[in-house]
């Protein structure tokens, strides 16, 4: 096939990388302006799911949405080291919140009781990070009744140039934790200013994106939490937002590669309609067939995403571990929940050296810590990796 113009390879499997079409999120997205239409604040946003199921690429779709809509969009990654300590979490707030409001000039009467006290009037000021870590730092109390009399404070300026509210938008939330030992609560820190706030009729909304376990543990932090988020859990996508994904980024008249039904129903079945394995097994396919190819190369594209995907985080677990893995891998709804007892029962049934509950129990806590497995409020467990019971299943039986 020849083309007129040289048309690359459209598809991106990387970490957040932008599809070169977003399928499906139609539902997401809606569920958003939604909330953005809220006056008061009832509502803030957690947005999870798998890895590789595109929470980040949906995240950064929203922000234009929020931007038209009238509202400020602030945010970045959250570090682990970001959850440190309660000063770090307000220092990240100022540092993200500076960025979207260092060209708004701030008067005199704003910062008069914060700390600056009487100012000539003829004096410029803007609401740039200097400032604001100024007037946190100048407010007596803890660190939370600095932040809240911070954020009242630039409210009340940006109310006034017409603004519809600000949007906090984190990613990567699962790393934010408290840490009792230490007597330091970045995590309920959150929380409490930011619920507080909005008790006041502030339109600051919270949007934390994270892994699954990232709502238990904000509701293990502040019980309130549960009232206080709307979640949506990302699933994959269907069968007809899945094809869409594989063919609208090669109709072009220009692309030198075409893919007949019974492709495009093979890819559909190998990525089981998870954005990541769309992108990453459509890259493959289609620099296959630019060089020739008719047919998906099966085997050996799943050999690939073996290496690139799973084998990292398959070489984290013990021989004991991957034993354990590979009950679990047999269960019917592996790809869905299942509890310990299910565990002892199955390894029972398949092991030689059945595990007990209590052996269980701890061996999924570290699998946890490994991110494996994943673990809701209600005492039942799921795979953390997407398509990991296919793995497993490709590797040495049970007993080998």
């Amino acid at each position: 096939m020849t083309s007129t113009r040289l048309f690359s390879n459209p598809f991106r499997p990387g970490a957040g990388h932008p599809p070169p079409f977003l399928a499906g999120r139609t539902a997401e997205r809606s569920e958003f302006e939604r909330l953005l239409g809220q006056d008061v604040i009832l509502e803030n946003l957690v947005l999870t799911g798998l890895r590789g199921v595109g929470k980040t690429v949906l995240l950064d779709t929203l922000k234009p949405v929020a931007i038209s809509a009238g509202w400020l969009w602030v945010g970045t990654d959250l570090s682990e080291s970001t959850s440190l300590s309660e000063e770090r979490v307000a220092v990240r707030l100022i540092t993200d919140l500076a960025v979207a409001t260092s060209s708004i000039k701030i008067g005199e009467s704003e910062t008069r009781g914060l700390g600056f006290g009487a100012q000539p009037t003829s004096v410029a000021r803007t609401l740039d990070f200097a400032i604001m870590k100024q007037l946190y730092d100048s407010t007596p109390g803890l660190a939370a009744d600095k932040l809240k009399a911070l954020l009242e404070l630039v409210w009340r300026v940006l109310s006034q140039v017409g603004k519809r509210g600000i949007v906090f938008a984190y990613d990567e939330a699962q790393n934010m934790t408290d840490h009792a030992k230490r007597d330091e609560y970045p995590l309920s820190l959150m929380l409490d200013v930011f619920q507080s706030i909005q008790k006041k009729g502030a339109p600051l909304m919270l949007v934390m994106v994270g892994l699954p376990t990232l709502f238990p543990k904000l509701v293990d932090a502040r019980t309130f939490a549960e009232r206080m988020f709307r979640v949506v859990f990302l699933q994959r996508l269907g069968d007809r937002d899945c094809r869409d994904a594989i063919v609208k980024p090669i109709d072009d008249a220009a692309c030198p590669v075409h893919l007949s039904e019974s492709s495009i129903a093979t890819i559909v079945e190998m990525s089981a309609g998870y954005p990541y394995f769309v992108q990453f097994i459509c890259r493959e396919v289609f620099d296959a067939f630019a060089q020739g190819q008719e047919s998906v190369p099966v085997d050996e594209i799943t050999r690939k995403l073996d290496s690139d995907f799973f084998a990292g985080r398959w070489a984290r677990a013990t021989d004991r571990q991957r034993d354990l893995l590979a009950v679990i891998a047999t269960l019917d709804h592996t790809s869905e929940e299942f509890t310990v007892q299910e565990l002892v029962e199955r390894s029972k049934e398949l092991l030689r050296k059945p595990f007990s509950a209590s052996h269980i129990n701890q061996m999924l806590a570290v699998l946890a810590n490994n991110g494996l497995i994943y673990k809701n409020r209600y005492g039942k467990y799921s795979f953390a990796v997407p398509l990991m019971d296919r793995f497993i299943g490709r590797q040495a039986p049970l007993g080998s």
